[in-house]
């Protein structure tokens, strides 16, 4: 791998567009040294498995050189920063209950583990999910597992819905799950930062690049991979293994590494595309709305909403055919107010009227196989790593999923979360893991 870039290459920022900068990042691409593993993808997952790799190699006297290639530092289309920021240990798969769990401790232990001036602004202030009679035996089942694997929610009936939560309509509501001291929100950025600037302190490289494509050895494994520069220069970076945490562009570089486009074990794609949601901002001109500590609610249509400062933003995934096309970020603001809106006020009847401020558009990392992500190893490449494809949870999992990587990087298998029903094969096997009650 090649040593520690100066500090002024850290930046996010279009530094590289310097020539003395890209002088520097030539000859140090140039440098080989063993033990070289190169995360693609800068966010909040790509920087917490350089963080981990770093924390727990220094620990175990490893020598292990992390190089993260970002293509964008600022950010601006990542799936980290236009993130909702959500936690929560409501799911039905296990493991995805134990990573938030993880996440949760995370996040409160974040001064202990980066210094007292670390802080992402945590709103502990739960999520509710609501269940139809359809669906509330599901709810139901659901909560009994979470109990069992260390969350602290509540189930409570359409009364005590309606005793808590006066601003609740609750006519076709059956059943509802709280999530208590382990749930709520924090800002995206404010953990992307921390994240990053922990592996950096550690150690670990971040590059501005783009990948153009991988580089193979004699034996059929990638070896490497070609990055071009902002100076248009292009370098090959070796490395000993790799770990592709590109969020929505994962799917598209797994194609330069020739996964789904060969025979055998590389017929099977990686499923992970891009899927654009939209988040509005709102004011509600209505009487009895909710108030400023109310939980991120999730009604069963899929709809939710949260507080945000003295507003609102809310949401919802769109119907299959009507799936928006991801060429730019661009909102839809009629998808609003023919959908988005009709569900909101019935669940909040003060949102029957209501102002919209804003919105922003951003990317799901979506898997299209069974929308849970893809951790661990490939089938045929076996220096080739994944962490992608959350589709909308990956911020919450990240911390999680950063020590699982590390863990199967520096000692061969998972440690603290076993992750192994999450991994590549499942796709070969065609066992999904499908999340029910679950938005």
């Amino acid at each position: 791998m090649f040593s520690k870039l100066p500090s002024k290459l850290l930046r996010t920022s279009n530094s590289f567009n310097k020539t003395s900068d890209n002088q520097i990042v030539t000859t140090v691409l140039q440098r080989l040294y063993s033990n070289n593993v190169v995360v693609i993808g800068g966010g909040a997952m790509g920087s917490s498995v350089a963080y981990w790799l770093k924390e727990k190699s220094s620990k175990s006297s490893q020598n292990v050189n992390v190089t993260v290639i970002e293509k964008d530092p600022t950010y601006s289309k990542c799936s980290t920063a236009l993130s909702v920021g959500g936690i929560r240990q409501q799911f039905s798969v296990p493991e995805n209950i134990q990573m938030s769990l993880f996440g949760a401790r995370f996040i409160q232990n974040l001064k202990e583990r980066f210094g007292p001036e670390a802080d992402i602004s945590y709103m502990p202030y739960g999520y509710l999910i609501l269940a139809s009679e359809k669906g509330a035996p599901q709810l139901d089942q659901n909560f009994q597992l979470q109990t069992k694997l260390g969350a602290t929610n509540t189930l409570l009936s359409k009364r005590q819905l309606q005793e808590r939560f006066p601003w609740l309509n609750v006519d076709d509501v059956e059943l509802g799950c709280l999530g208590c001291d382990k749930e709520g929100w924090f800002d995206p950025w404010g953990l992307l930062s921390l994240l990053k600037r922990g592996a950096a302190g550690k150690g670990a490289t971040f590059v501005q690049g783009e990948i153009v494509d991988f580089v193979f050895g004699v034996s059929g494994e990638p070896q490497g991979v070609k990055v071009r520069l902002p100076s248009k220069e292009e370098q090959t970076l070796q490395f000993d293994s790799c770990v592709l945490a590109a969020g929505a562009e994962s799917g598209k570089i797994a194609k330069l590494a020739r996964i789904g486009l060969g025979s055998g074990g590389l017929a099977v794609p990686l499923p992970v595309e891009k899927r654009k949601r939209f988040v509005y901002r709102f004011d509600s001109q209505g009487t009895k709305a909710p108030p400023l500590r109310s939980p991120l609610t999730i009604d069963f249509t899929g709809a939710y909403f949260r507080n945000d400062g003295v507003s609102y933003i809310g949401g919802a995934s769109p119907k299959p055919e009507d799936e928006p096309t991801t060429e730019n970020l661009d909102v839809d603001f009629d998808f609003f107010d023919r959908y988005l809106w009709t569900l909101l006020a019935n669940r909040i009847p003060a949102f029957e009227s209501l102002k919209v401020k804003g919105a922003w558009g951003g990317y799901y990392e979506y898997n299209t196989f069974d929308e849970n992500g893809i951790i661990g190893g490939h089938n045929v490449y076996k220096n080739l790593y994944f962490a992608t494809g959350f589709s909308g949870h990956g911020i919450q999992q990240s911390p999680a999923v950063g020590l699982a990587i590390a863990e199967l990087l520096l000692h061969g298998k998972f440690q603290t979360i076993d992750l192994s029903r999450l991994g590549f094969d499942r796709l070969i096997t065609h066992k999904p893991l499908y999340e029910t009650e679950i938005y």
